[in-house]
């Protein structure tokens, strides 16, 4: 027995010491966020470029089976403030449903307008998103490649305000902040927000500020196309296409501009179903690109601080590893502890991830995002979603273990798009939608074992008078039990 408690307790330590180093690596990322924030220069004012002045931009509007919102996308597109005559629209529908026919209408419509727009299809979808990039940039016609998913929906003035930054001839990518249209739209749509809203803050503008290595998130950003060539090109051997060529272009020495203030609004997924899909193909792709990406890095010549960074991000989707690694040996370790009077003041360490991570979420969000409320709701409110938030995020470790696992042994899949429905008001719906998975996965059907798994662990610590763990516990019940509610549940929607 004794020998169980030191594997059982060792195993837990290493996730533990994984997990409090990610927090850690996170919050220094908030240290040089805050500390530019408060001795930077502040955000720079442009000028302006004049209209003749302006270079020609390719727009590249990646679509597959979107009859939802083509069309919505397409009428935003063309309201874009840009000179015609400077501005190519390439809408790369590889659908197999009534998208495209919705997408030759609304091309033909605004031909017929002046704009200089084309419908590309492929039957054959090699490469996914990735080859249809691929495919297009072949004929691209403009200096600069601005690109963006079908729930995008960029501000009037996007092409305007972000084309400037490319007058320093290192910029190769000019990334813009997401913003979520339906963000109040239920408890799912929130949270999705709430961790957005680190990213789009914290880690990518404190890479910025750190001179380490960010990414293009795949939509709501302009490329060069000389960077693309450079770094040679899109590349489908990973599920996060955006993630490989950031990395690539990068290490051949052009910079990714990241600008906070730029905001560019877009749909959440509204469903379980789609949001777990989502999170397998950035998770399940952040693991492939690691394996491909992290030699290369560490055999380049760029500063130490960037190979640490670096590393760091391309691993952080193993960090669900060690999450779900810490909840299944919590609940051994509960009934190996006590006999042995096992030290637990190592559990100390989980309370240092928990207070790093809370400062750079409230940053995030109470900080730099939420601005609409007096502090007193604000912080109520964070209050509220924090360990809601932690919750789920723990709910959902299983599922991204999986993907993760997958990334890194090399079995490939296809790239699944996240559908959207066009939900912008809480009246909205995904009911008996077309996209609407109907699908019971073994995987669900282990977290519905898992909630169970940690009710037992609670009942059994309050039995043994042993509360270490109860909380932790409670919020793993909870998460799992909510993914597995949701999952069960929006998969009845199918029409």
């Amino acid at each position: 027995m004794g020998a169980a408690v030191y594997i059982v307790g060792g195993i837990y330590v290493i996730a533990l010491v994984y997990v409090t180093f990610f927090c850690l690596m996170q919050f220094h990322l908030l240290i040089v966020y805050k500390r530019n924030q408060i001795f930077g220069k502040g955000e720079l004012v442009n000028e302006g470029i004049l209209d003749q002045d302006l270079p020609y931009i390719t727009i590249q509007l990646p679509i597959f089976n979107e009859m939802y919102v083509v069309e919505r996308l397409l009428d935003n597109i063309t309201r874009l403030d840009y000179p015609k005559e400077k501005l190519e629209i390439q809408v790369l529908d590889d659908s197999t449903d009534a998208t495209v026919q919705l997408s030759e209408k609304k091309v033909t419509e605004y031909k017929n307008k002046g704009f200089n727009i084309e419908l590309i299809t492929r039957t054959d979808r090699t490469g996914y998103k990735a080859g249809a990039l691929k495919e297009a940039t072949k004929n691209a016609r403009g200096e600069f490649i601005a690109i963006f998913d079908a729930d995008f929906l960029p501000n009037i003035d996007f092409l305007k305000r972000t084309i400037q930054e490319f007058k320093d001839p290192k910029v190769g990518v000019v990334q813009t902040r997401w913003e979520h249209i339906n963000q109040d739209y239920s408890i799912l749509t929130k949270l999705q927000a709430f961790q957005l809203n680190v990213h789009f803050s914290v880690e990518q503008q404190g890479r910025e500020y750190g001179n380490y290595l960010l990414q293009f998130n795949g939509t709501a950003g302009i490329w060069r196309k000389e960077t693309i060539t450079d770094a040679g090109g899109w590349e489908a051997d990973t599920l996060t296409e955006d993630l490989d060529l950031s990395y690539r272009a990068q290490l051949k020495g052009w910079k990714i501009n990241f600008l906070e203030h730029i905001g560019a609004p877009a749909e959440l997924p509204a469903e379980m179903n789609g949001l777990k899909s989502q999170q397998f193909r950035w998770m399940k792709g952040g693991a492939e690109t690691a394996r491909k990406i992290l030699p290369t890095i560490w055999k380049s010549s760029i500063p130490l601080g960037q190979k640490i960074h670096g590393t760091v991000h391309l691993l952080s989707s193993s960090v669900f590893l060690f999450i779900f690694t810490l909840g299944i040996f919590s609940v051994p370790l509960l009934f190996l502890i006590n006999p042995l009077e096992f030290n637990t003041n190592f559990l100390v360490i989980f309370l240092i991830s928990l207070i790093t991570l809370s400062m750079v979420y409230y940053q995030a969000n109470v900080l730099s995002e939420w601005k609409e409320e007096s502090t007193i709701k604000l912080v109520s409110k964070f209050i509220f979603l924090f360990p809601i938030f932690l919750s789920l995020s723990m709910g959902l470790s299983l599922h991204n273990s999986i993907a993760v696992i997958q990334g890194w042994l090399g079995k490939k899949s296809a790239f699944i798009r996240t559908p959207k429905f066009n939900i912008l008001k809480k009246k909205d719906t995904y009911k008996n939608t077309l996209y609407a998975s109907n699908k019971l996965s073994t995987t669900t059907i282990m977290e519905g074992l898992l909630s169970l798994y940690f009710l037992f662990a609670i009942v059994a610590g309050l039995v043994n008078h042993n509360k270490m763990f109860l909380i932790f516990h409670a919020l793993l019940m909870v998460g799992y039990g909510t993914i597995f509610y949701f999952s069960v549940k929006h998969a009845k929607y199918k029409n």
